[in-house]
């Protein structure tokens, strides 16, 4: 097999990204001056951005075992690096040299067996463990928050489990190890012309095994979305013993073994490996962006397209707000973004009949869509173009608006076609009220990020002017107000965010009481000492 890249750069201990890359102040002061320019938010001078010898950590209550110390760290920058997040209150107090809960130490095995000796250490010593893949969880999932019943807490990072074991080109699948980077990952399929084509905007720094514990969603917009629909198969070393399921292509035997750990977040095993679905990398590509002066209208191509069986690869829609962030349009018009690709066959037809789809709903359609065409490198160029720009760039300027004094996070549903309407004007005018109250402004922006036939993803931006020293309580209070009207519409708490500690208030309204406890027993099963990432999804000690 193609050797893969094993990471050694050291990354970030506090923001997104590698120690030694990541946004310039001259980045982040041209966004200010975009976000002051737009919205007349203040923009404050930028705060230092902390240094490692300013960090200081509390003493660990464990350590590891001589047999476990040669893949075992326990210095600040490994321990801080394992202790925060990507949401704005982990950016928000990283900046204030707050790492109040770091793990004891961080392990990080090399094979499946370090796994296993970690986890029965672990067990055998009443010691929390963290699973960890590339540490870009914004729900909480990642922070060693246990309480005093534990006599520690440690970090299990999967970094060096990072390869493709095997291809099965004939079933078009591969076993794929659960620590490796999504870039890493396609560059051991690319030799063999093959691709997850899984491309979320966390790629960079996610993990397969992450994707999978937190039911991650996708590069396609549309059609098969989640990561759930890639997985052929799982192994999974939890505290009581190791689980292997069956390759199958479906299954109708009882219960799936492998939807009980595709979500489990950590909290009932480490994934080490996955035998995952792949496809032949596109050859074929077409793709357009249509503006839209009315957004109902633009809803309402939206859902056409996604019932119409084109399924295609993008289909992305940008209300005003959130297309004047991107700098995709001047803020009065809703932009859809609209593709198709394969490896088989031309895309011409789909491409027409969508565009003629848009037409009909309203949209300023191109010539070139019309006749299903694109214009030159279409996705790169035009309002698409920009908009994949600041998307692909969005987690890097996260620690860009925290220095600058700007509150600026997101949270994501999914619903019906027939409860969006209802949802949408709950959410906007619950999230927007909330903003102002807190901050004394704001602006609210969505976008679908994904669509299926019977209902939208959409995804929503909050932007407001922060207070220093106080954006996690000013983001708590319009997150729980959001979170309010997204349920009491009918929608879920995360479509690809994950539950985490942060989302668990909503996360527990959500499911029936019932399947909780059959969660609890499960739980209880594979992981007596409740030891494995307590406090996600169900309680510890």
């Amino acid at each position: 097999m193609t050797e893969g890249h094993l990471d050694n750069r050291r990354r970030k201990f506090w923001g997104w990204g590698f120690a030694d890359t990541g946004i310039s102040e001259a980045d982040v002061h041209a966004l200010g001056s975009m976000i002051h320019g737009k919205f007349g938010f203040p923009i404050q001078d930028l705060a230092p951005a902390p240094e490692i010898g300013e960090i200081e950590l509390r003493s660990p209550r464990v350590s590891p075992p001589d047999s476990l110390a040669g893949i075992c760290a326990a210095d600040t920058w490994a321990r801080a690096e394992h202790t925060l997040g990507k949401n704005l209150g982990d950016f928000a107090r990283g900046l204030d040299r707050k790492f109040d809960n770091p793990p004891d130490f961080v392990a990080f095995p090399r094979t499946e067996q370090d796994v296993v000796s970690v986890l029965d250490w672990a067990h055998e010593n009443d010691v929390a463990v963290v699973p960890y893949g590339g540490g870009s969880s914004v729900a909480q999932g990642i922070e060693p928050i246990v309480s005093d019943d534990y006599r520690g807490a440690i970090t299990l990072d999967l970094r060096h489990l990072n390869q493709v074991l095997e291809i099965d080109h004939e079933s078009r699948s591969a076993l794929i190890q659960g620590g490796v980077l999504g870039p890493d990952m396609e560059n051991q399929l690319r030799p063999h012309g093959l691709t997850m084509r899984f491309f979320l905007q966390a790629f960079e720094f996610s993990t397969l095994g992450g994707w999978v514990a937190t039911r991650a969603a996708g590069h396609f917009a549309s059609g098969l979305t989640q990561i759930d629909d890639s997985v052929q198969a799982l192994r999974v070393v939890t505290p009581k013993g190791t689980v292997q399921t069956r390759r199958l292509p479906a299954d109708g035997a009882g219960v799936s073994a492998d939807r009980l750990f595709i979500g489990s977040e950590g909290a009932l095993g480490v994934i080490t490996q996955a035998w995952m679905r792949l496809q032949d990398r596109p050859t074929f590509r077409v793709g357009t962006s249509v503006p839209f002066t009315d957004f109902d209208k633009a809803v309402a191509a939206t859902r056409a397209l996604a019932q119409s069986g084109l399924t295609p690869a993008n289909c992305r829609l940008l209300d005003p707000t959130e297309s004047l962030l991107a700098g995709a349009s001047d803020g009065t018009e809703s932009v859809l973004v609209v593709a198709f690709e394969s490896a088989d066959h031309p895309m011409d037809t789909w491409m027409r009949r969508a565009a003629q789809i848009c037409a009909d709903h309203g949209g300023r359609v191109s010539a070139e869509a019309l006749q299903g065409k694109s214009a030159p490198d279409a996705a790169r160029t035009g309002a698409a173009g920009k908009w994949r720009d600041f998307f692909v760039r969005g987690p890097y300027y996260k620690e860009g608006y925290t220095r600058m004094g700007v509150l600026r996070e997101t949270f994501e549903t999914a619903c019906t076609w027939s409860a969006f309407p209802e949802l949408h004007a709950r959410v906007v005018e619950a999230t927007t009220k909330a903003a102002r109250r807190e901050c004394g402004d704001g602006v609210v922006a969505c976008r679908f990020t994904h669509v299926y036939p019977d209902g939208p993803a959409p995804y929503y931006t909050v932007v407001a002017p922060a207070k220093r020293g106080a954006e996690t309580h000013q983001w708590a209070a319009i997150k729980q107000a959001a979170s309010e009207a997204v349920l009491a519409a009918g929608g879920t708490i995360t479509h690809h965010h994950a539950v985490g500690r942060f989302h668990r208030p909503w996360y527990d309204q959500q499911r029936p009481d019932l399947f909780a406890s059959a969660l609890h027993a499960a739980k209880s099963a594979v992981d007596p000492g409740l030891v494995m990432n307590p406090g996600v999804l169900v309680d510890g000690k």
